[in-house]
């Protein structure tokens, strides 16, 4: 082998930068593909080993990529990502709904932290939701209640204005009302 042949060899790819998004990405198989914008090629490889460098495990569908890309012997690939942005995806991101879902609490896991029953007042709820606030009588602090404490209580909705008691425990958001009841002698509307 000539020495112009060795230096050939070890010559580092040519990377260009390339903006496009995300076709698929597989995180079980460990790549996916994007689609570069204004056409520029062919679609290029992701590899999970870019992905993670920026932290993540995955890529939602239509996300868009900047990346330095290089050509190889089968085709272009990402050689780094360099920028995400997340707000064209057409589906949802799977790791911002895995930290939503770790970031809920479970109620009943905290009635052991929770006080004594306390009046409390219903200051709105919006049963699409799935959720709303009471307060306790005479204070203005906002109590989160979730709509499972509510049928838990066998309490199909929740009124403006309407008395309830509630166990409030301290949660890392603020005060969460973990156990509701209609008070004795009075009326709620009911499963």
């Amino acid at each position: 082998m000539r020495v112009e042949e060795a230096v050939q060899v070890g010559t580092p790819a040519e990377e260009v930068i390339v903006r496009g998004t995300v076709k698929w990405f597989d995180p079980v198989r460990g790549y996916g593909f994007m689609v570069p914008a204004s056409g520029e090629g062919a679609d290029i490889l992701v590899h999970f080993t870019v992905v993670r460098d920026i932290g993540r495990r995955t890529l939602p569908e239509g996300a868009t990529l900047t990346c330095e890309v290089i050509a190889r012997d089968r085709g272009r690939q990402a050689k780094r990502i360099t920028d995400i942005d997340l707000s064209t995806a057409i589906g949802p991101d799977p790791e911002t709904a895995a930290a939503r879902a770790a970031d809920r609490v479970n109620p009943q896991a905290m009635i052991a932290a929770a006080g004594e029953y306390e009046d409390v007042s219903v200051k709105w709820f919006n049963r699409l939701k799935g959720y709303g606030f009471v307060v306790r009588i005479g204070r203005d602090e906002d109590i989160f209640v979730h709509m499972e404490t509510v049928r838990r209580a066998g309490l199909v909705e929740l009124l403006p204005g309407q008395l309830l008691r509630a166990r409030v425990a301290p949660g890392h958001k603020g005060p969460l009302a973990v156990v509701i009841e209609a008070p004795v002698g009075t009326e709620a509307p009911s499963a």
